[in-house]
């Protein structure tokens, strides 16, 4: 007997290797499935992933679901579930470890902090090597958000000279803080 006649439909459009499939699954999915659990690490996806895999397999080797070729269906869906195990297991080992997006996302969260809190650093070492004037003027309008009218209200000076102070005071930043600006003009 084929494979070809074994896969005749039935009455009703299912096929007789579909019955056999049903049946086996009945009889050996819980026994197979606690063995790939355990392969599995607790993992019950992946499991059940194995005992589908495996089923795929005795449904393209019908032969193999004949009770009469052997004593019992079941050594040989172990065996198959087993192997399959195996090959995942050792396919996983041999690629990158497999990251979720909310972990890279944290990654890339703390490398930005990191880099913020070190410019951070390194602006105010520099803004204390500006002459007091200029400091105060861009604490007042870069750090605190106060407007030039608002600066010049506070500091007592006109806002022409604030405006002056923070373009020089800016200017001096860039000298003394090279690598975070490109332009030295």
């Amino acid at each position: 007997m084929t494979a070809a006649t074994t896969l005749m439909t039935g009455t009703h459009g299912t096929t007789t290797a579909e019955h056999e499939l049903a049946e086996v699954q009945r009889e050996h999915g819980r026994s197979l499935f606690a063995l790939l659990l355990r392969l599995c690490d607790g993992d019950r996806q992946r499991a059940e992933d194995l005992v589908q895999e495996t089923l795929v397999r005795a449904w393209q080797h019908p032969e193999a679901l004949r009770a009469d070729a052997f004593d019992s269906v079941r050594p040989w869906l172990l065996t198959v579930g087993r192997r399959l195990a195996i090959d995942a297991r050792r396919a996983r080992q041999a690629r990158p470890p497999e990251v979720g997006d909310a972990i890279l996302e944290n990654a890339r969260v703390s490398a930005d902090h990191a880099e913020r809190s070190a410019a951070a650093v390194d602006v105010r070492a520099a803004v204390k090597k500006l002459t007091p004037e200029h400091r105060d003027v861009l604490v007042l309008v870069y750090l605190r958000g106060a407007s030039v009218a608002e600066a010049a209200a506070a500091l007592g000076i006109p806002p022409g000279t604030v405006k002056s102070r923070a373009y020089y005071g800016l200017r001096a930043l860039r000298r003394v803080l090279p690598g975070y600006a490109t332009d030295l003009r």
